[in-house]
């Protein structure tokens, strides 16, 4: 009888050291995550309809803090520039340096350097577009909004020096999630962008980030549950006095 006690007492005082690691790891992950998070992105709130459907009014976002020279075509960036008003705005990388960005093409869609381009992610009832043609200066970028009746985008800028694009240093982020409605999700990479040269961009850390978070809080749960719950079960595990034989 006095081994079983001291058997139940070592293995509480196992299950106590485990639950105390589990909740230390589990506050280190969740705090990283969060300060690798604070790090890596900038929440930027979305003021105008100008990327509509891709985010909205009001959407909370994350992008990843970068320069533009990783930026690439089909980017959703938070940029900058001093004609642009100096304000942060948000719009679509649609060319680089030394693409030739013209629209129309067949079926009225946007062509860069001659290539029509599939765009799902536009606003269906805001495909079409006036007429124009930009030869994108090296180091620039040429910049549109998903709402294409509504953004006031490089389009609107095309009589300046640099045919309506914006320099690359005037890139602060790049999007990557929609943070709020938590339904939001990923911000894509368009196919139509990964035909081209160079490609699209991959992702950023931005799930794994979330999945550091959640494994944290996970272990900081399960580790201050598991005291309470194994010292209930042993005490309904521990045999009652008239079972051990004593009157």
């Amino acid at each position: 009888m006095g081994g079983t006690g001291r058997d139940g007492a070592g293995g509480g005082r196992l299950g106590s050291a485990l639950s105390g690691i589990a909740v230390a790891v589990g506050c280190v992950l969740f705090l990283g995550g969060f300060v690798w998070g604070a790090l890596v992105y900038q929440p930027y709130t979305v003021p105008t309809d100008s990327m509509v459907p891709t985010v909205d009014v009001g959407d909370r976002v994350l992008a990843e803090r970068m320069g533009g020279e990783d930026v690439r075509r089909g980017d959703v960036v938070i940029f900058r520039d001093k004609d642009w008003g100096n304000l942060p705005m948000i719009k679509r990388v649609v060319g680089v340096g030394g693409d030739e960005v013209a629209c129309c093409g067949d079926g009225g869609r946007l062509t860069v350097n001659g290539r029509a381009l599939d765009e799902p992610y536009l606003r269906a009832e805001g495909r079409a577009a006036e007429d124009f043609t930009a030869k994108v200066p090296e180091g620039h970028l040429f910049l549109m909004g998903d709402d294409r009746r509504t953004s006031l985008d490089s389009r609107s800028h095309l009589e300046e020096t640099d045919n309506g694009a914006v320099p690359r240093s005037a890139v602060e982020a790049r999007v990557d999630a929609i943070a709020w409605p938590l339904d939001g999700g990923m911000v894509g990479r368009p196919d139509a962008f990964a035909e081209l040269p160079g490609g699209v961009s991959r992702p950023g850390p931005v799930k794994l980030m979330v999945a550091t978070v959640a494994g944290g809080a996970g272990l900081i749960l399960g580790g201050a549950v598991y005291g309470p719950v194994a010292a209930w079960i042993g005490r309904a595990r521990r045999p009652k006095p008239e079972a051990a034989g004593v009157v």
